[in-house]
């Protein structure tokens, strides 16, 4: 299947005089990364489920190649997991840095770049490298300009999972054996490496540490797939993370800020159910573009594995120093439980986990967008 463009907008529009009554979201989508499409998709979920009688929106897609334009504000071009951002004669949005009232710019070709009106907050729906893991964050934080989500630090390590590994266990929470390939390590001791990961026993995962969606994530069963796992995660990242595997569930949990002093919020557990064993694990094409899972809410679980998990995901989100929302993964069996990942920004398409989670729990999806930016704009840019 072709992918789709979408190019920048012929008639922008947001600089037209607006009505103040509403708040201005910046949507921030597609991004570098290789989960482009898997945010386009996000993006398109928003647009068609936030409230327009309280969000002015102004649709901002970012190129493979970094730049950022303004897009037609249309759900139907970026929907099916494919779509992509381009920009021939891009008319970009730029940010200018250190302004408190959070101007973008419009600077068409051949034209004088003009203001579009001030964002009151921005919804980065950027997932991997350069959006999810503290990039984006970094560049919002130097504007002054609130946005949705965890801050810097929270977000680079909730993206690196050799990095959030060393917090989490740090905190005393369970996590599962690992060992992590560098780059210096695989060009210098690449024998001591192999012999490291095959020591955690077969078979094993074979993760780049800084990618999501299970973008480059393969299983091995021995050496001569084990190197072939691990230049395929190399593809995605340099860095690589092996694990071993956990016998078990996958069991997540959906986690929110609370408002003010208020303790995080968590959702009722949910597990992702493959309709066959043909089906293998849980990799991008299952997520986004096949049909053969299912999504068990509320998983069925005993309470008090029910209940520590959900104390688990809070602890796991305060460790990290996240806001905003999160969903922490789990390997369960029986009553043991090992912290799998903490996603920053987890996925919200329509197939997405977080957003049923909860729903299941009380908070419909527009519900649960009107809660993350009510967050996101009474919490203050700079240290905090």
């Amino acid at each position: 299947m072709a992918g789709v463009s979408i190019t920048s907008s012929p008639e922008p529009g947001p600089d037209a005089a607006a009505d103040r009554g509403k708040t201005r979201i910046a949507l921030v989508f597609g991004g570098r990364s290789g989960e482009h499409s898997v945010s386009c998709a996000t993006a398109a979920a928003v647009l068609q489920a936030i409230d327009r009688d309280r969000y002015e929106v102004v649709p901002i897609g970012i190129t493979r190649d970094g730049h950022w334009v303004l897009t037609a504000d249309d759900p139907a071009l970026l929907e099916g997991g494919r779509a992509e951002v381009t920009a021939a004669e891009p008319a970009r949005v730029l940010m200018p840095l250190g302004s408190t009232s959070a101007p973008l710019v419009l600077a068409e070709p051949g034209q004088v770049p003009r203001e579009l009106a001030a964002v009151d907050v921005v919804l980065p729906l950027l997932h991997g490298p350069f959006g999810e893991d503290g990039t984006i964050q970094g560049l919002l934080e130097l504007a002054e300009v609130r946005y949705v989500g965890s801050g810097v630090l929270a977000s680079a390590a909730g993206m690196d999972k050799h990095y959030m590994k060393i917090v989490l266990a740090a905190h005393g929470l369970p996590i599962g054996p690992h060992t992590v390939i560098t780059p210096r390590m695989w060009q210098v001791e690449k024998e001591s490496s192999m012999a490291s990961a095959a020591a955690l026993g077969w078979p094993v995962f074979v993760k780049p540490a800084r990618a999501g969606s299970s973008l480059g994530v393969s299983r091995a069963s021995n050496l001569e797939e084990l190197e072939a796992a691990i230049e395929a995660a190399r593809a995605h990242d340099p860095k690589v993370v092996v694990e071993a595997a956990q016998v078990g569930r996958e069991i997540e949990i959906g986690v929110l800020q609370g408002r003010g002093d208020e303790p995080p919020r968590t959702t009722v557990p949910g597990e992702i159910v493959l309709e066959s064993p043909a089906a293998g694990f849980y990799d991008y094409n299952t997520k986004y573009l096949e049909e053969v899972e299912t999504m068990a809410i509320p998983a069925e679980l005993p309470p008090v594995v029910a209940g520590r998990l959900r104390d688990l995901a809070i602890e796991s989100f305060t460790a990290l120093g996240c806001e905003g929302p999160a969903r922490v993964d789990f390997f369960v069996n029986g009553e043991d439980v090992a912290v799998n990942e903490v996603n920053t920004m987890p996925g919200f398409t329509p197939r997405s986990m977080y957003p049923a989670l909860w729903q299941a729990s009380g908070l419909s999806y527009p519900a649960l967008l009107d809660e993350l930016i009510a967050l996101a704009a009474e919490r203050p840019t700079g240290l905090r």
